[in-house]
């Protein structure tokens, strides 16, 4: 039987279902909402609204981070697809080796060895597996940081030869006043070509401010800016874009105010 990536996510999924069994299945998790409006994108309309709803969790047999963006196309732009309206997601399970085994894997910097998965979706031709090795670093400073290097096999229309990706997670807090600035992102690489996915780097932090801490109402409602770089976005280099010279080719570099709540 071949064994292919979307084989192995539903296989670590099924085993981290039996070893949950044996302990409290859910241990931790955070929820929250955020608005952005921003300008300056690329390949799409350049001026954008986004309602992103973001889950993270702590589980007996790891950790699990979802998201899913909602996006506004301003004025009457459209997309590829016709209309003013997107959406794109993610969901990502990693498998704790150190929680799988109940061995100590931490050795230095490195906290945890774990097992990283994710699955993209959207709209239009976006879907894509990923699988590959990660670890948690003990970074001085740093709330977390995680580096997860993953084996991304695209699907549908898209289809092509596997290539790699490096993608970083991190925050850092900083006490500012009565409060805390956040800063916080990923950075996604994907380090070589196939046929229909040339190679890009994302680069996507956050900078923001918990203001309802600042005025004693309680915490982690945040104001703040997000910078999204992507070079190649979407994998798709200058060459392979009708009308990169006019638009500006397919390096992005956007910003956008946001507003954060936690739940």
């Amino acid at each position: 039987m071949k064994c292919t990536t979307p084989s192995l996510l539903l296989l670590g999924s099924l085993f981290a279902a039996q070893h949950s069994q044996a302990g409290d299945l859910l241990q931790w998790q955070d929820n929250s909402l955020t608005y952005l409006n921003g300008i300056d994108f690329t390949v799409d309309p350049p001026k954008q609204q986004t309602v992103t709803f973001e889950h993270a969790s702590g589980w007996s047999f790891g950790d699990l981070f979802m998201f899913v963006d909602g996006i506004k196309y301003n004025t009457d732009a459209t997309n590829g697809a016709g209309d003013g309206h997107t959406f794109y997601g993610e969901f990502s399970p990693r498998f704790s080796l150190s929680k799988l085994t109940g061995t100590n894997f931490s050795y230095g910097p490195i906290k945890d060895v774990l097992l990283s998965t994710t699955y993209e979706f959207g709209e239009d031709d976006v879907e894509a597996y990923l699988i590959g090795p990660a670890v948690d670093l003990n970074i001085p400073g740093f709330d977390y940081f995680q580096l997860n290097t993953y084996l991304r096999t695209p699907d549908g229309k898209r289809d092509g030869n596997n290539v790699w990706q490096i993608t970083p997670v991190w925050s850092y807090t900083i006490p500012v006043g009565n409060s805390d600035l956040v800063i916080d992102g990923f950075m996604d690489w994907v380090v070589d070509n196939d046929k229909s996915y040339h190679a890009n780097l994302h680069f996507n932090p956050q900078i923001k401010y918990d203001v309802a801490k600042a005025f004693g109402y309680g915490k982690k409602v945040y104001v703040g800016v997000e910078y999204d770089y992507w070079s190649n976005k979407y994998g798709i280099d200058d060459d392979g874009f009708v009308g990169s010279e006019i638009l500006g080719g397919t390096d992005q570099s956007a910003i956008s105010l946001l507003i954060k709540a936690h739940f």
